[in-house]
């Protein structure tokens, strides 16, 4: 009976990891509610990194085309031919620099204080109506590829907030892109590309705490945490892509609204 709970809670957290982890509804969040809410044990380190692992490979085959062209204008803007693609290429990477310290520095305040539901509370409500002011002040009229070094650290910065736990990654890059008068498409584009270094920074990170930690691993949660998290994540990006197209981020500022407030009222 113990084996089919933990498979059944390894197929459950695998599937809104790969949900939620490029929705703008934060998946950091999703994860720790479960074991808050219902008293289920952490699933381990191990397990974490297989979901995120999931995600990392859905993103990356979704975008294989535009990582393709990218790697390819980069090589050839570092041999002296320059392009938009390259330039655009070059400022992703210098939008994804601040991440880097920001999660060295402040990983043990992340991992402790930070993962409480009072927080998440507060995340899911005040990122969620930021989101929405994002949506209807920002102008809409940029391409992804007119991306300069300027909003490339704003949208770096932005990202440093995503290392709370209920703030989303997607969330708060995609609001920033929003401000700076991205189109909806185009800040989506630009939060996806984005978090193919944070994902895999992070993936990076928990992998040397693995080792060091030396936990045990189960193998069989690993494999099937990570095929769930892929496939469920593949398909969400397509869904979440066509959803902001055609209706905006309205949906997913409601949800995040209803959440915050079915937390508040559950906790207190």
């Amino acid at each position: 009976m113990e084996n089919t709970q933990s498979v059944s809670q390894s197929l459950f957290l695998a599937l809104i990891q790969g949900i939620t982890e490029f929705l703008p509804v934060s998946s950091s969040a999703h994860l720790i509610l479960p074991s808050s809410l219902f008293g289920w044990p952490d699933q381990g380190l191990a397990f974490d990194v297989a979901v995120h692992l999931g995600t990392l490979l859905a993103v990356m085959w979704y975008f294989r085309s535009d990582i393709y062209s990218l790697s390819f204008a980069l090589i050839k803007q570092l041999g002296g031919n320059r392009s938009k693609e390259g330039d655009f290429a070059i400022n992703l990477i210098i939008a994804s620099i601040p991440i880097i310290p920001a999660g060295l520095l402040l990983k043990p305040l992340i991992e402790g204080d930070l993962r409480s539901v009072d927080v998440i509370i507060v995340t899911t409500i005040f990122f969620g109506i930021m989101l929405y002011v994002a949506d209807r002040l920002g102008k809409r009229q940029k391409d992804a590829l007119e991306l300069n070094w300027k909003d490339a650290l704003l949208i770096g910065f932005s990202q440093c907030f995503a290392l709370i736990p209920g703030s989303s990654r997607s969330g708060v890059t995609i609001s920033m892109a929003l401000f700076l008068g991205y189109t909806r498409e185009c800040a989506a584009r630009i939060s996806f590309l984005l978090s193919i270094p944070a994902i895999s920074g992070a993936g990076i990170l928990k992998t040397f705490d693995l080792i060091t930690l030396n936990e045990a691993v189960d193998w069989q949660s690993l494999a099937l945490g990570t095929s769930v998290s892929f496939i469920s994540a593949y398909f969400c990006i397509q869904v979440f892509l066509r959803i902001i197209e055609n209706i905006g981020v309205l949906p997913f500022v409601i949800y995040r609204l209803f959440l915050g407030c079915f937390l508040l009222l559950f906790i207190y």
